[in-house]
Order: C-alpha cells, then sequence, then structure tokens
C-alpha cells in the first residue's frame, strides 16, 4: 500500500510526475488515437514533470532547511559552513534533517534544565552562605554590645564573652578560608604537589592529631585487619591528609559513644587504592545521599551547626579528590553507619 508519510523529495516528484503524465498520455490517446503519440507524450511529460517538481522543491525545501539551521546556530556562517550549506546540506533528506532538529532540540532542553538547576543552585548557595555569615555575625555583635552597655565592668562576664566572641571570629575566619580554598579548587588554580607516601601511616598521623576529640567519646579508631600492610599511592599527601581530617572529624562528631571507625584500603584493578572511613554512628537517610557532597548541605541544620564546621567540608573532599582524577562516593543506613571512599592512584 502506498504511504504517503514522510515522502522525500523524490518520491513526490515521481508521484506526481506520474499523474501529470499518465493524464496527458491519455489525452492524446484520445485526441490522436495513436498508442506511439501517447507513449512519446508519456516520456517526455514525466521526465519535464520530474525535474521541474524535484527541483523546485529542493530549491524551495533547501531554502527553508537553511534558514533552520542557520537559526539553530544563530551565527553567520563561516566558510565551512558556506560549503556544507551549499554541497553537504542540499543532499540531506528531511529525515537527516529532523533528527538534527531533534537532537538540537533535546539538547537546547537538557541546557536549559541545567541552567534551570545551576539557578536553584546560586540560590540556595546565597542562602546558606548568607545564614552561615550571620550567625556568627550576629553572636559577635551581641556579644560586644553587651561589653559596650556595661558588662565590661564586670571581670567575669568580660571574659566569658571575649572567649565566646573569640569563637566565632575563629568560626568566621574558618569559614572564609573554606570559601577561599574550594573556590581555588573549582577554578582550578589549586595545585597538586604529588608525591609518594604510604596511605595506611597518613591514616595513623591523621587518628593521632584527633584522639583527642576521639578520646572525648570513647570512640576507638584503628585501620581494618588485614589492610595493615603499607600500600604507597601517587598524591597531593597534605590535600589527602585534609580529606581524611574532614572525613574521620566527622565520624568523630556523628559517631556513637564508645563507637569505632575503621579505615579499609584497597587495591582494585592493579593501578587504583580504595580507601574507606567507615564509623557505625547515627548515619545518613538515603533521600540525603545525593546531596551530601554540596557545598552546606547538612542533612540536619540544627544539629550539624551546633556540632560546628561551616558545611563545606565534604565538598572540599570531593574537589580534592577529583582534582587527583579520582572518584569520591557515600553509603550509609540510619543507625546503622556510613562509610565514605575514595580512590587514589597507586605509586608504580
Amino acid at each position: 500500500m502506498f504511504k504517503t508519510k514522510n515522502l522525500t523529495p523524490q518520491q513526490i516528484a515521481l508521484f506526481n510526475a506520474g499523474v501529470i503524465s499518465v493524464l496527458v498520455a491519455l489525452a492524446f490517446l484520445i485526441i490522436h488515437h495513436t498508442w506511439w503519440s501517447a507513449l512519446i507524450s508519456l516520456v517526455l511529460t514525466f521526465g519535464v514533470s520530474y525535474n521541474l517538481i524535484f527541483y523546485s522543491l529542493q530549491n524551495f525545501i533547501y531554502r527553508k532547511v537553511k534558514l533552520i539551521y542557520k537559526f539553530i546556530y544563530q551565527t553567520k556562517a563561516s566558510k565551512r559552513e558556506e560549503f556544507y550549506y551549499k554541497n553537504i546540506l542540499p543532499q540531506k533528506t528531511i529525515e537527516e534533517v529532523s533528527e538534527d532538529v531533534e537532537k538540537w532540540a533535546l539538547q537546547r532542553r537538557a541546557e536549559i534544565e541545567v541552567l534551570k538547576q545551576n539557578e536553584n543552585f546560586r540560590k540556595e548557595f546565597l542562602q546558606n552562605l548568607s545564614h552561615e555569615l550571620k550567625t556568627p555575625i550576629f553572636a559577635i555583635q551581641g556579644y560586644i554590645d553587651t561589653l559596650l552597655n556595661g558588662a565590661m565592668n564586670n571581670p567575669e562576664v568580660h571574659k566569658k564573652f571575649l572567649e565566646n566572641a573569640s569563637k566565632n571570629v575563629d568560626r568566621l575566619v574558618n569559614l572564609v578560608d573554606d570559601l577561599d580554598e574550594i573556590s581555588k579548587l573549582e577554578s582550578g588554580h589549586q595545585q597538586l604537589n604529588k608525591e609518594t607516601f604510604a596511605i595506611q601511616e597518613l591514616i595513623r598521623e591523621v587518628y593521632d592529631s584527633l584522639s583527642l576529640r576521639a578520646s572525648d567519646k570513647q570512640i576507638k579508631a584503628s585501620i581494618k585487619k588485614g589492610c595493615e600492610a603499607p600500600l604507597t599511592v601517587l598524591a597531593d599527601k597534605e590535600k589527602i591528609r585534609q580529606v581524611l581530617i574532614n572525613l574521620v572529624d566527622n565520624a568523630i562528631k556523628y559517631g556513637r559513644t564508645s563507637g569505632s571507625i575503621i579505615a579499609s584500603i584497597y587495591k582494585t584493578d592493579g593501578k587504583h587504592a580504595l580507601v574507606e572511613i567507615s564509623d557505625d554512628g547515627i548515619g545518613i537517610a538515603e533521600e540525603h545521599l545525593n546531596r551530601i557532597f554540596e557545598r552546606f548541605y547538612r542533612t540536619d541544620a540544627a544539629r550539624s551547626r551546633k556540632q560546628g564546621g561551616s558545611g563545606l567540608g565534604l565538598a572540599i573532599c570531593k574537589h580534592i579528590v577529583e582534582a587527583h582524577g579520582q572518584v569520591i562516593h557515600v553509603r550509609s543506613k540510619p543507625d546503622i553507619g556510613t562509610t565514605f571512599g575514595f580512590t587514589l592512584e597507586m605509586a608504580k
């Protein structure tokens, strides 16, 4: 059965030329009553009609398609594009042009979605940043105003308020330092000084530096049995130290009293090592896992701010690991615990 949907210019020209030539041939046959005159008229009419219709359609469609492509690219055609318009584009079928337009439409739709997501992320980031800055600033302002309004004369209140103001200044400084750090990492201006070192030794150093905080909650930090043998990696040691400090510090903050933190190190494909820091703390609900590495994102804002920190630690970890060309991930279940893992290149 003859289908009229999605006909090519050639098929349209053939169909119309065929109809016209048959009608003309029938007219010649009726008038002259000779089959040869009808046949000659059929052939001549078909040839002239086909070429005329096909040329007209092709020229019309080419002009319209050219406008479509110019609209898609929205730029003045370069010499290369002019060659494309004159030599390649006219040879494309309507189906191929339709596919190109559909691809462009899908690409634009995806770009619009990304722009919307970025805009939402920007708004949320500015709101969070504003809140993070306001909290210590208002606290400092309150302490200073109280001191100026008469508390300066009370030595005990005087010292306590100054100490609290100093803590909030430190919080502001840490926030600004973290913002500066993450800005450098995102812009690619932060240079990596790669060296070879045993990852287990660095983990032990981080454990020692945070041992007082861990002992306050009676948390035991260790390296998993079977993972103690030194495994040498190639990375920026101080940056990876920063990652481990953030991960272990979080494990202490949100770990249960008398709990444990376990570091595991595995060889993956012979070229990479997988480092995991696990705790048996409060865990993270599944709906938060996809956003846990975003700047200022907190699963429980009230509890997180009470624990301290800038809210940028995990975002910095992500950027440091990705700056090494590696990946970081998390898996967690509420009331069971959390495991953060990241890969590193093994030293040859």
